[in-house]
C-alpha cells in the first residue's frame, strides 16, 4: 500500500515536531509556512505577525522541562532562557534534523477543502492549489488576540499584549497611566516592565478572577523541577495536596495586594512571576478587580470606584482560530473544539491537530508524544476508535483535565502533560495498535 501525501500547516513548535517525526518514520510530507522562518510564537517580530513575544521575554518554564527529549537544550542556557535563546534552540533542532529543505516558506495554505472522495485540496500563497491525502493542522493558538468585552467605550490608547514590544515600541509607554487587563504570564511581565519607578508610569493591574502567583525557584532549583503528577494516585488528591502547600510556601495573592481569587490553586491556570510580588508590595503597581464599563478615559470598576486612564493593554489571551477552514467545517468557538486525545476530529478521518492544548507544565515534550502517535497513525501501526467511541472519550477527558477548572474560554484546551503522556503511551497507543493490526487482518 502507498504511504499516503501528507501537508503540515505551519513551521512553529508543532508543526517542526510533526516534520521531524515525520522523517523519522520515513513519510512523505511538505510543510506549509507563511513566514520566512521557523519558530512560529517564539520567531520575535515574526513577519506573518504570529509570534507574541516581547524584547524582554524569558520562558516561564525552565529549560529542564521544556526541551525536546532527543535534543535537549545546551547546558550552557540558563534555567530560563530569554526568547532569542529559544529561537535559536529551534533553529539547531529544525538543521540538526535537515527539515528546512522540507519547509516551503511563505508559501502560507490560504483556503483548505475537504475533497468529496477523501482529502484536502489546499489554495497557498505562492504555487496556487495542492491535493493531499492527509491534512497536519500546527498553526498555533497564540498569535489571534482575544480582547475583553466591556461596556461602553475607551477614548485613550487601546492595544493589545501580542502588539507589545517594548515601552517605547510600538507606543511610547512612558509618562502614562497605564491600565493592564488580566493575570497571566504576559500581563504579570508587561504589568512588572511598565510599573519601573524609572518610565515614570502610575499602574494599574485589572483582573476579574485574580490568579495564584507561583515562584520561579524553591529551595534553589527552578520550581517546575519539583512538580510531576502521577497517573497511580487519583487527580483530585494531588491537586488538594498543592492546594493546602501552595499558601505555605508562595503566600496567598492578597498578601501582596491582589484580589481573593475566586478559585482554588490549580482550578485557574497559575501565574509565574518572581517580581510582581515585590512591585505590588513595594507600591509601584497597583491591583484593581473587574470592570464595570468604560466611559471616554474613565474606567469604571466593579467596586464602585473609578480611574483615568491614558492607555488600556488588554493581556487577555488568544483565540483558536483556523484562518484556512470554512467555519461550518472546522472551527473552535468561544476556543472549544472537540478532539480525541487532543489530535482527531470525530468523522474527519483524513486530519490531525497538533499542539493544541494548554499543557501542564510543559509543551514541547507534549508535542513529541502526540507527533509521535500520529506518525504511527500515518504509517497504518494506530488507528483510532470509532466515531461514538471518540466522542465519549472525549467527554471523559474533559471532565478528566477541565471539570475542576473555571470555565472560561483560555481553559478550554487545558491539560496535564505527565497524566496526558502516560495515557497515550500506556493505553492509547497499545490498543490503537490493535485496533489497526485488526484492521489489517
Amino acid at each position: 500500500m502507498s504511504s499516503p501525501t501528507v501537508a503540515v500547516i505551519g513551521a512553529g513548535i508543532s508543526g517542526l515536531t510533526m516534520s521531524k517525526m515525520l522523517a523519522d518514520y520515513g513519510v512523505e510530507f511538505t510543510t506549509f509556512e507563511s513566514s520566512d522562518r521557523v519558530g512560529g510564537n517564539w520567531a520575535f517580530g515574526n513577519p506573518n505577525g504570529h509570534s507574541s513575544a516581547y524584547r524582554s521575554l524569558h520562558i516561564d518554564t525552565s529549560k529542564h522541562r521544556l526541551s525536546f527529549k532527543d535534543f535537549p537544550m545546551p547546558d550552557d542556557y540558563p534555567d530560563f532562557p530569554h526568547h532569542t535563546q529559544v529561537k535559536e534552540y529551534l533553529d539547531s533542532y529544525t538543521d540538526a534534523f535537515d527539515l528546512r529543505r522540507r519547509i516551503e516558506f511563505e508559501n502560507g495554505v490560504v483556503h483548505a477543502r475537504r475533497h468529496p472522495d477523501g482529502g484536502w485540496e489546499l489554495d497557498t500563497e505562492r504555487t496556487g492549489t495542492r491535493r493531499f491525502d492527509i491534512l497536519l493542522v500546527a498553526n498555533g493558538h497564540h498569535w489571534d488576540p482575544r480582547f475583553a468585552d466591556k461596556p461602553g467605550e475607551f477614548t485613550g490608547l487601546t492595544m493589545h499584549s501580542h502588539a507589545y514590544i517594548d515601552p517605547r515600541t510600538p507606543y511610547d509607554l512612558t509618562g502614562k497611566r497605564i491600565l493592564i487587563i488580566g493575570l497571566g504570564n504576559s500581563a504579570a511581565d508587561i504589568a512588572v516592565e511598565l510599573s519601573s519607578k524609572t518610565l515614570g508610569n502610575d499602574v494599574v493591574i485589572s483582573t476579574r478572577s485574580s490568579a495564584w502567583i507561583v515562584p520561579k525557584y524553591f529551595a534553589g532549583k527552578p520550581a517546575d523541577k519539583y512538580y510531576q503528577t502521577s497517573p497511580h494516585i487519583p487527580f483530585a488528591w494531588q491537586r488538594k495536596f498543592v492546594q493546602i502547600m501552595q499558601p505555605m510556601t508562595a503566600g496567598r495573592p492578597e498578601d501582596y495586594g491582589l484580589p481573593t481569587p475566586n478559585h482554588r490553586f490549580f482550578e485557574a491556570h497559575p501565574t509565574q512571576s518572581v517580581e510582581l510580588p515585590l512591585r505590588l508590595g513595594s507600591g509601584d503597581l497597583r491591583a484593581k478587580g473587574d470592570i464595570d464599563r468604560f466611559d471616554g478615559e474613565t474606567v469604571h470598576f466593579a467596586d464602585g470606584t473609578s480611574e483615568d486612564f491614558d492607555v488600556v493593554i488588554h493581556a487577555t489571551g488568544y483565540n483558536i482560530t483556523f484562518p484556512f477552514f470554512d467555519e461550518d467545517l472546522i472551527s473552535a468557538p468561544e476556543n472549544h473544539i472537540r478532539l480525541y486525545k487532543r489530535i482527531f476530529k470525530p468523522g474527519c478521518d483524513d486530519v490531525a491537530f497538533i499542539g493544541f492544548a494548554q499543557s501542564t507544565p510543559t509543551l514541547f515534550p507534549f508535542v513529541e508524544c502526540q507527533t509521535r502517535l500520529v506518525a504511527a497513525w500515518l504509517i497504518g501501526r494506530y488507528a483510532p476508535p470509532g466515531e461514538a467511541e471518540m466522542e465519549r472519550v472525549i467527554d471523559e477527558d474533559q471532565q478528566k483535565y477541565t471539570a475542576h477548572m473555571v470555565q472560561r474560554p483560555r481553559h478550554t484546551q487545558q491539560l496535564d502533560y505527565f497524566l496526558y503522556e502516560h495515557d497515550l503511551r500506556t493505553r492509547e497507543i497499545p490498543a490503537g495498535q490493535e485496533r489497526a493490526a485488526a484492521v489489517a487482518r
